[in-house]
């Protein structure tokens, strides 16, 4: 699928390359009589400028030689009337769908920029959702109620619980570090744990260890390691990441609202 949606990338540049608006344009260079126009290198310096590299001769030398292959491959590709194979045909058409929706959406943002006050109103609902402290909590997840009693009793005589989830829990991604699941804010809780562990965990005191808890993954046994102050990060900091979730939504509702006028059949 890889090296169909490639071949379509490169159709879709040959047929770019072939467009009378496009010719008009200052050229790069000509391929079998087929321009590529400044525009098009000026477009690909842009996009890796946007993931730091620095516009140098060198780099547009590169570009340069990179859409000449591509120009000659493309040629290619229709000279094989591969451009008429079915797949591709769809694959095309999907590019070209895939270019106009993403034109949409950057018009769409930049025309109804998300207001000031809609962010400092997300930022504070943000903070009252997170609630004002957050747990360290640690887990021990094995497959068997009688695994997870076993290990109750043993903590219950002392044993240490780091060092019982290091050798018991078939979490891979805790155990190892004694079933360490971090610092997880009490508003996240429902969304960061199954229903089971989250009603689990905020019952419990800071230090207390829950008896075994069953959910869909097994059977859990939970420890409250600690709790603190949630130190939330400033608006200015957390702005840059609202205005992008808001700006997502709002794609989303204008979707909604497009589908629901669209005649879908």
């Amino acid at each position: 699928m890889q090296r169909t949606s490639k071949l379509a990338a490169l159709a879709i540049l040959g047929a770019i390359a072939a467009s009378p608006v496009y010719a008009e344009n200052k050229s790069v260079a000509t391929v079998n009589g087929i321009s590529i126009p400044q525009e098009r290198v000026d477009l690909r310096v842009k996009v890796v400028a946007a993931q730091g590299q620095q516009d140098t001769p060198e780099l547009r030398k590169a570009i340069r030689d990179d859409l000449i292959n591509i120009e000659i491959m493309s040629q290619e590709a229709v000279n094989k009337n591969l451009d008429k194979q079915p797949e591709t045909v769809q694959l095309l058409e999907l590019s070209r769908q895939q270019v106009l929706v993403s034109a949409f959406v950057q018009d769409y943002v930049k025309s109804h920029p998300i207001a000031e006050k809609d962010l400092t109103e997300g930022y504070e609902n943000l903070k009252k959702n997170l609630g004002g402290k957050e747990y360290s909590v640690r887990h021990i997840l094995v497959e068997k109620e009688s695994e997870a009693k076993s290990i109750a009793a043993k903590l219950k005589k002392g044993g240490k619980f780091d060092k019982l989830a290091e050798s018991s829990s078939k979490d891979t991604g805790s155990k190892r570090k004694g079933g360490d699941l971090g610092w997880i804010p009490v508003g996240n809780i429902p969304n960061a744990f199954v229903k089971p562990f989250g009603d689990a965990l905020m019952n419990l005191t800071k230090g207390q260890i829950s008896e075994p808890v069953q959910s869909q993954f097994g059977w859990h046994i939970i420890k409250l390691e600690d709790v603190r102050d949630l130190k939330m990060p400033s608006y200015e900091e957390l702005k840059p990441q609202l205005t992008q979730r808001m700006q997502q939504q709002a794609v989303q509702n204008l979707i909604t609202e497009l589908r629901a006028k669209a005649k879908i059949e």
